[in-house]
């Protein structure tokens, strides 16, 4: 696994385990309560044309996050075979 950064700075089709969110209040309970929690694994969907919202799959739901939410989580890119082996 590669070392942790912002989920923003994936490419579309990466699945991405969370490893920590810095967002606090409201969106922080928010974002949890959808499965953004560390370890959770999300999937990156689709990039908007300029970037910003970004569509991830998370627990089966799709979620569009803005550039200044999915800058404050980060986490690891799975592989392939970390998947099936998950």
């Amino acid at each position: 696994m590669e070392k942790a950064k912002p989920i923003n700075q994936f490419q579309a089709g990466d699945h991405i385990e969370i490893t920590s969110i810095q967002l606090t209040g409201v969106m922080r309970r928010r974002l949890l309560d959808l499965g953004f929690v560390p370890g959770a694994v999300v999937e990156l969907n689709q990039k908007s044309p300029l970037g910003d919202p970004i569509a991830y799959k998370v627990c089966g739901t799709q979620v569009a996050l803005r550039q200044e939410e999915s800058v404050l989580i980060t986490g690891k890119k799975r592989s392939a075979e970390e998947r099936r082996s998950s």
